[in-house]
């Protein structure tokens, strides 16, 4: 009985089904199983076409309605499917459409795998943010990257590739000990080129994104710089020696002190006065400068 059952449905979900491209069935598609509905314009829109993947089934009593409609005649238990045309994902046209995303010289690109299942006609794009970013640009690791098949009315259907992609990037690394906290010199740091994933992540590329920055640690010679591990040194460090000025209306007055906390230009810090010993708080006006109005700072 179960058999019997299943026999019954087998026949419509094994027809085969006329393909369409477009966002609309079209009379001349209906014509192919139907010559009826040639006496049509062929670009008569009839129906809206099925999403990728899906089987759209007009039952006789649908197509009776149509033929009515149009003034077409068709054999009454007639019934048709249609189907959007697909196709697989050509690792060729994977390979175009990412040079495209990423139009860097000397790429290479090597497909391991793409997504199998078909996909609708359309343009094939990738975009440089839908790329995965192995854990070091070193690595030759294959990254997922997805994409998009852009079809009918401005319409997406997702794709994937795994991919080994490798460029001449510059990096900046140290020609010398980097000690943490120092300020880098434009003589410490070189630029080398090397084969590995083209896009370089937080390592600097630039000798002026990391000259006059401080590392967070201690950094040995040949080591690519992180941007993330670099800090912008404080212009008045603790401990620091600090020339003060004082003006409370015509008065002036300037002497050295020695900073308790650390800073940039703009911050206030705590200084230490040598020779009474007490603290005050001043504004660094720069490397090594601290302005305090005691207008202002009445008790200081």
């Amino acid at each position: 009985m179960a058999l019997l059952w299943f026999a019954c449905l087998t026949p419509a979900q094994t027809t085969k089904c006329v393909e369409v491209e477009g966002d609309r069935i079209l009379a001349r598609e209906f014509a192919v199983s139907l010559p009826g509905f040639s006496r049509l314009s062929p670009e008569t829109a009839m129906a809206p076409a099925p999403q990728p993947g899906v089987r759209r089934f007009f039952r006789p009593f649908e197509l009776a309605a149509l033929a009515h409609r149009y003034s077409v005649e068709i054999d009454p238990d007639a019934a048709v499917c249609f189907e959007r045309k697909t196709e697989t994902l050509a690792p060729d046209r994977v390979v175009e459409a990412m040079r495209m995303a990423l139009p860097l010289a000397d790429l290479r690109i090597e497909v391991v795998e793409t997504s199998r299942y078909p996909i609708p006609l359309g343009r094939l794009e990738f975009r440089r943010e839908s790329l995965g970013i192995p854990a070091s640009p070193s690595a030759r690791v294959p990254v997922e990257w997805r994409g998009n098949i852009v079809y009918g009315d401005n319409q997406r259907f997702g794709v994937w590739a795994r991919v080994l992609l490798v460029a001449p990037v510059p990096r900046v690394v140290a020609a010398e000990d980097l000690k943490r906290g120092e300020a880098i010199g434009a003589s410490q740091v070189r630029v080398e080129t090397a084969d590995r994933f083209p896009m370089a992540g937080d390592v600097a590329v630039t000798v002026d994104q990391v000259v006059g920055r401080a590392p967070l640690r201690a950094v040995v010679p040949g080591a690519e710089i992180h941007l993330g591990q670099l800090v912008l040194p404080p212009d008045i460090s603790r401990g620091e020696m600090v020339e003060v000025e004082v003006r409370s209306g015509a008065a002036h007055l300037a002497f050295t002190g020695k900073a308790e906390t650390a800073g940039r230009s703009g911050d206030t810090i705590a200084i230490r006065n040598l020779s009474s010993n007490k603290v005050f708080q001043a504004r660094i006006e720069g490397k090594g400068k601290a302005f305090l109005d005691a207008g202002r700072a009445f008790g200081n």
